[in-house]
């Protein structure tokens, strides 16, 4: 894909997110099936990292279930990094710490430096990055801060087989884009909850997954499907840098 037309799908994402984060963030909820099975990847007094972790909902789960774990969050939005630190302040037995970083720029990883965790989390973010190179690059450095006997978690949402979700696939015509370039599996989905919004989305698929996996030098351990009022919404793959 080329790099002005990579520009303009973050740029579509990037203001869907400076305009409706506090919508975006009320929609989220602790009570998702797939975060208690997330937890089992977190061992006692664990080093989280969660990579676009909006407004830190997940640390406030670590926080009763996790105690002595450390978390650290990324996100690329001021407002949810904004939130998620005043939040911080209602954290008693964990630690935690965010950073704004955006995938989509250089020397986003520069938090990271030094640091190796036993859990990495990626929950509904790759299906926002354009290009398939790119999303395997984001999982290839993700992977060197994995240590030798942790897991990552990625999680993308499956709105073509979703039937709610599905009706919020539009016409490109809607932002004035020329789908010509696009890759297969590139979508924009609209958003009606506190006015009308747009979003860029990559449907990854099973097939996708386990080649990003591979690719990226991970092994795929499962994968599984939760979430949402009909309990597909997300699919989720759980994934381990081999020991040799």
């Amino acid at each position: 894909m080329i790099p002005t037309l990579v520009q303009r799908l973050n740029n579509i994402n990037r203001e869907f997110y400076t305009v409706f984060a506090a919508a975006f963030a009320e929609s989220r909820s602790l009570a998702q099936p797939s975060l208690r099975r997330l937890l089992t990847l977190v061992p006692p007094a664990g080093r989280v990292l969660d990579v676009g972790c909006g407004h830190g909902r997940l640390a406030h789960l670590l926080d009763r279930h996790r105690p002595g774990a450390t978390y650290q969050g990324l996100d690329f939005s001021v407002e949810f990094v904004r939130h998620a630190r005043e939040q911080a302040a209602d954290l008693v037995h964990i630690s935690a710490t965010y950073h704004l970083a955006d995938l989509t720029g250089p020397n986003w990883a520069s938090p990271l430096a030094g640091r190796q965790y036993n859990t990495v989390l990626l929950l509904a973010v790759l299906h926002h990055i354009p290009g398939y190179d790119n999303r395997l690059a984001i999982l290839r450095t993700l992977s060197r801060y994995l240590v030798l006997d942790g897991r990552m978690a990625v999680s993308a949402w499956q709105f073509t087989t979703n039937e709610r979700m599905r009706r919020k696939i539009v016409s490109w015509d809607q932002v004035g884009l020329d789908p010509a370039g696009l890759e297969p599996g590139d979508y924009l989905l609209n958003w009606k909850r506190g006015g009308l919004g747009y979003r860029y989305c990559h449907l990854i698929d099973q097939e996708e997954m386990a080649r990003m996996a591979a690719e990226s030098g991970l092994d795929l351990l499962e994968t599984f499907r939760a979430d949402g009022k009909e309990g597909d919404l997300s699919l989720f793959g759980v994934l381990a840098r081999p020991a040799h």
